[in-house]
């Protein structure tokens, strides 16, 4: 029974190192195929480097060789192609044979490496032939290439000759560079079917590079010169001259336009054009439509500059006028107040602290005073342009209706009923003169048709300063009822008055965008009829209307006219 366990064991043993051997051997003959298919293919490879096409190329140019460059570079392609023959690729030959001999040996930790640096030598003389193939190309198949190259510009060059010649007026004062232009392309022209002739490969690939410029430079020239020349010669001085007529004019009516540095920028407009012009006699047109589009720029902006400045006149005229009135109100009423103050205080025996406020406000009232004459000054010497005193006026007015509110709030604090009827008497007549200003600022402007609101307003604010006066006359006022007649026709005048002043400002606005837009009405259809379709509802008194179409209108050629035009109309 022992000795059958043994003979057992035996077997066992037998039969796995046959299966380990078979393992063996089957992996041995694996990594064989596995190097002998790589090898293979290296082999392959290697094979293909030497191109039959390089020595194609190579003939090829041995029988165009006539002149010393073209032959010097024949020769080291040549050197070249030996040494990638005879050198390189023997070298690869030698190392595929010294991994046969590794794999022989089985000696494959070696033969990866090796593997790897043959691939790598392989794709470094592969690239080096194929750059050798497409150097020598360049010259093989240089004629065919540039002869097709040049055969376009040709045809581009007779499309300039003729638009040139069609328009020969328009560039008049480029007419000899660009005809010396003509002439540089004929020469590269025959250069060119020269160098041709006598081979000379090397020089033809500058002509054509020269030509290509010089043809893509005239065309630019062709194309853009005509417009430099109209823009520089004729528009820019016109627009010029135009601006100068009408910066002369607003001087002399008293305007101060220096912050706009009119002089200066058109000295440094005409320096900028003669600078662009010698660029256009060596034809060099590098920026110049853009720099002469932005002058153009700037000189149409302008126009919207002066607009501006009669616009703020106008504006700081209505301030000067009401700001002074309000600003001796308000002092003249602070004045009484502080006459009566001590009877005040007895009276509603109020404190110190009750009353401070009527100094605050008197304060206040003389600081107001104070800067809107420092304005005035200002404008009496002509210090500053009308639109940043007119901008100065309205923080001044902002600054004055806080004021004038809190001073009504402290007058309907402090006033007692003998107070309240002294005011109302006082306002009365304050009433019946907005009335009046009313009236004569609806008549001062020719307008063509009052509204019928300005009508029904007026009949309301008449019948409300009836009742007021009805109310004054009764024994005993009733102060309560006083006071809501008061402020019943105080609102209905002044919003007669606002109404003939916005009424006149929009007809105003709505007048001079239509005078301000006829300059643009025969450029387009649209213009024209938006700018009718104003001066239809003017007439019919539809002021608002009219502002909004003409201003419409004038937008389609001054974008932002829309937006200036309306701010000033909220002004």
């Amino acid at each position: 029974m022992k000795n059958t366990y043994v003979l057992f064991g035996i077997a066992y043993l037998v039969v796995a190192i046959i299966l380990i051997i078979t393992i063996i051997l089957l992996i041995r003959r694996h990594m064989k195929n596995k190097f002998d298919n790589a090898l293979k293919l290296l082999e392959r490879d290697k094979n293909l480097i030497i191109s039959a096409s390089i020595l194609s190329e190579l003939n090829k140019v041995e029988s165009l060789i006539n002149n010393k460059e073209l032959e010097r570079k024949y020769e080291i392609w040549k050197n070249k192609f030996k040494n990638i023959k005879d050198k390189e690729v023997p070298k690869i030959t030698d190392e595929l044979i010294n991994v046969e001999e590794l794999i022989k040996t089985r000696k494959y930790k070696e033969i990866e490496k090796e593997l790897a640096k043959i691939e790598l030598d392989i794709y470094f003389i592969k690239s080096k032939s194929k750059f050798l193939l497409d150097e020598i190309k360049e010259i093989t198949t240089s004629e065919e290439k540039n002869r097709e190259i040049v055969t376009k510009l040709k045809s581009q060059y007779r499309e300039i000759f003729v638009k040139y010649n069609n328009k020969k007026e328009d560039y008049e004062m480029i007419s000899s560079p660009i005809e010396l232009q003509f002439e540089n392309v004929d020469k590269l022209f025959s250069a060119f079917e020269k160098s041709m002739e006598n081979n000379a490969y090397t020089e033809v690939g500058k002509i054509v590079k020269a030509l290509d410029d010089t043809i893509g430079n005239l065309s630019i020239v062709i194309e853009e010169a005509p417009s430099i020349i109209l823009m520089g010669k004729t528009l820019i001085p016109k627009k010029i001259k135009d601006i100068q007529e009408i910066k002369e004019k607003m001087i002399k009516d008293g305007y101060n336009i220096e912050y706009l540095k009119i002089d200066h920028n058109i000295q440094e407009t005409e320096k900028k054009i003669a600078d662009i012009f010698d660029r256009l006699n060596v034809l060099n047109l590098v920026d110049s439509i853009f720099e002469l589009k932005t002058i153009l720029d700037y000189f149409d902006n302008l126009y919207n500059e002066f607009e501006k400045e009669k616009v703020s006149k106008k504006m700081f005229e209505e301030f000067t006028r009401t700001i002074g009135i309000r600003c001796k109100k308000i002092l003249k009423i602070i004045s009484g107040i502080t006459q009566k103050i001590d009877d005040i205080k007895y009276s509603y025996d109020l404190t110190d602290d009750e009353v401070k406020i009527i100094d605050d406000i008197s304060l206040t009232g003389k600081s107001i005073k104070s800067e809107y004459e420092a304005i005035i000054e200002d404008y009496r010497n002509k210090l500053y342009a009308y639109s940043k005193l007119c901008k100065q006026m309205e923080l001044l007015n902002v600054k004055l209706s806080k004021t004038e509110d809190k001073l009504d709030y402290t007058l309907k604090s402090l006033g007692s009923l003998k107070e309240d009827e002294l005011r109302a008497r006082e306002q009365l007549e304050e009433i019946k003169g907005i009335l009046s200003s009313a009236k004569e600022k609806i008549t001062s402007y020719k307008l063509p048709v009052i509204p019928k609101c300005y009508y029904i307003e007026l009949e309301e604010a008449t019948e409300a300063i009836r009742e007021m006066i009805k109310e004054l006359e009764a024994k005993p006022i009733s102060i309560k009822t006083l006071n809501i007649r008061v402020d019943t026709a105080r609102d209905l005048v002044l919003k007669l008055y606002n109404t003939s002043n916005e009424t006149i400002k929009t007809a105003w606005m709505a007048e001079n965008a239509i005078v301000y837009g006829n300059r643009y009405r025969y450029q387009n259809k649209e213009i024209e009829n938006g700018l009718e379709k104003a001066s239809v509802a003017f007439m019919k008194g539809n002021f608002k209307l009219s502002l909004e179409s003409s201003i419409s209108a004038i937008n389609i050629v001054e974008p932002g006219i829309h937006k200036r035009l309306l701010d000033a109309y909220k002004k």
